[in-house]
Formats: C-alpha cells, sequence, structure tokens
C-alpha cells in the first residue's frame, strides 16, 4: 500500500452516554499527522439507542471521512475480548486497510491498544502528548518522561500498522466542520462467547468532571487534615466547573479516596489551571501534574517544593485562602 493511501482510524469513546473529549483530541491529532490521500475514520462501539446516535452524529461532524458504528447491548460494559471482537469486526469493514490506529489513554484505552495491536501485529505507542509528521513522511511523537521533566521522541520505522494512544488535555479537540457530515455505517455484529462477564461496575470519582480530562484540578493533600477538610477544595472546584484530586499521603491518610490520587502511582493530569492546596511537592506527586498549563500553591511552608514549579504561589493556610477564593468568586458570578 502507497504512503497516499493510508487510511487513519479512531475508536472514539463515551462515558455515561456522552462521546468523551479525548476522543475528539485523538481526531484532531490523527488529521495533523495525514498525509495528501489519507482517509480518516472514527468507529464508535457502543450498545445503541439514542445515546449512540447522538454521538455518532456529533463525531461525523467532526472531520472524518466516514463514522463506522458497531452496536449491540453487549458493548454497553467495557470487556477485552468483546470491545477487541468489535474493534476487529470495523478493522475488516474498512476500505483501504487500516494503518494507524488511535486512541484515547482512558482506563479502556490502556487496555485495549495493547490488545488491537498484539492481534493486528501491530507497533504501539502509548501516552503520546505530542504527534506531527515529519519532512520524510514519518509520523514522530513526544511522550513525557521522568515527571515532565524529559521529552522521548518515538517513531515506526516502517509503513505497517501501528496503534497510539493520546494523552487528555494535550491536543486541541476537533472542531465541527462547516461542510456536509460524513455518511455514518452500521457494521453487524456477533459477539463472539466471552469469557469475561461484567456482574458490576462500582466508581469512584471525583465528581461530575472526570479528573484525567478536567480542564481545572483542585487537589489537597495533608495540609487538608482530614477528609472534611475536602470540603472547601471540592466547593471551589465546582465553581470553578473542575474535578478534585489529592496527594498520594491524603490518600494514605484516609482523606479520600485512592481513585483520586495524582502522582507517579496515581493519575497523570495536563489541566489548564492546577490549584495545589496542602500539598508540599514531593517529586513523586510533581510526576502526575508538572505539565499543567498554569499551576497555582497553596502551602503554609515557603520553603514547600511545590513552589519550585509553581507559577503563582500563596503562602498561607488554605483553611483561609480557599474560603477567601470561593467568597470572591460567588461575588463576581
Amino acid at each position: 500500500m502507497s504512503e497516499a493511501s493510508n487510511q487513519h482510524v479512531v475508536i472514539a469513546e463515551c462515558r455515561d452516554g456522552q462521546l468523551r473529549r479525548v476522543s475528539l483530541e485523538a481526531i484532531a491529532a490523527a488529521r495533523g499527522c495525514m498525509a495528501d490521500g489519507d482517509r480518516l475514520a472514527v468507529v464508535l462501539l457502543g450498545p445503541g439507542g439514542a445515546e449512540s446516535d447522538a454521538a455518532a452524529g456529533l463525531l461525523a461532524r467532526s472531520g472524518p471521512d466516514e463514522v463506522i458504528v458497531v452496536d449491540h447491548p453487549v458493548l454497553g460494559r467495557y470487556a477485552p475480548d468483546t470491545h477487541l471482537a468489535a474493534a476487529l469486526e470495523a478493522a475488516r469493514a474498512l476500505t483501504p486497510e487500516a494503518r494507524r490506529w488511535w486512541l484515547g489513554h482512558t482506563a479502556i484505552g490502556r487496555d485495549l491498544a495493547p490488545r488491537l495491536a498484539a492481534r493486528l501485529g501491530a507497533g504501539q505507542i502509548s501516552d503520546a502528548i505530542g504527534a506531527a509528521r515529519g519532512g520524510d513522511g514519518r509520523i514522530g511523537f513526544a511522550r513525557a518522561l521522568h515527571a515532565g521533566k524529559a521529552l522521548e521522541r518515538r517513531a515506526f520505522l516502517n509503513n505497517g500498522p501501528a496503534v497510539v494512544t493520546v494523552r487528555p488535555n494535550n491536543f486541541a479537540p476537533a472542531a465541527e466542520t462547516a461542510g456536509p457530515p460524513a455518511p455514518i455505517r452500521r457494521v453487524p455484529f456477533a459477539p463472539p462467547p466471552s469469557r469475561i462477564f461484567v456482574r458490576d461496575v462500582v466508581r469512584r470519582t471525583s465528581g461530575t468532571v472526570d479528573l484525567a480530562e478536567a480542564r481545572i484540578i483542585v487537589a489537597g493533600g495533608r495540609g487538608a487534615k482530614s477528609s472534611a477538610g475536602f470540603a472547601p477544595l471540592a466547593e471551589l472546584a465546582a465553581l470553578l466547573g473542575g474535578a478534585v484530586g489529592a496527594s498520594r499521603g491524603a490518600c494514605d491518610a484516609g482523606y479520600c479516596d485512592y481513585a483520586l490520587q495524582i502522582g507517579q502511582t496515581g493519575k497523570t493530569v495536563t489541566p489548564d489551571l492546577y490549584i495545589a492546596c496542602g500539598i508540599s511537592g514531593a517529586v513523586q506527586h510533581l510526576a502526575g501534574m508538572s505539565r499543567s498549563r498554569v499551576i497555582v500553591a497553596i502551602n503554609k511552608d515557603p520553603d514547600a517544593p511545590i513552589f519550585g514549579v509553581a507559577d503563582y504561589g500563596i503562602v498561607g493556610d488554605l483553611f483561609e485562602v480557599v474560603p477567601a477564593l470561593i467568597a470572591e468568586l460567588s461575588a463576581t458570578r
């Protein structure tokens, strides 16, 4: 297959019936790496119904050449073997054959991508924060290493199949196009017998905003002193339309659930605004948030390491500073 006839494919993802922003970011990343003559398809795996139709319509207006919908009730909950089979069914329906697969670096994307790469005999790059086509036609990818202190550059050596996951909040999402929407094609799917049965799903989240995709995060550390100390942080996050996060120290102390943990052994986030409240700034925590675009640190200790990476620092008691911020925001809205 010539370089000019490559097919890029984005596997879109929904959460609670809503299309995830990172799927639109993956579409933008793929479009930015396409050569003349390349095609872009978007695959939506879901249970069907009005919510799937709405997501497919939104995807069709984001600039692909076509949207392929594989829907079946069993796809309402993620199961590795079932979703892999559905993705492979979509692959068989693609013309030309897919060469580049793009997914969000989410819990589902991190699980599905290596399975898909193994079945396709493809290379894989995970957690890309940058992607661009070079003058030689190769697509180069950037990954953050060592708490964001270093960048790793990678590229695939040939034009064989490849699977890439992109980190949320590192690419501008694809905007709605002015032209007619792309055609939507449904592919029949008969799920194979599964060895995995999902009985129930228990979610522990930071609220209505997914932590990995949040544009604004208010995070608390041991300085919050208790689970009750996270209440003003949650109030501030709600006013800003953001999510609540935490350091490992706060999670270990029982102040909040480990689902909120940000850091080397937790989630990696890259929001537009990160407000660190009562967080000292251990290197393990910095590994998960140091690439935030703007960092505001609130800490009583003027020598806290967090001030070394902060764009703005407030030396003070979070239980005085945060309520003052809440009062000011409430007064101006």
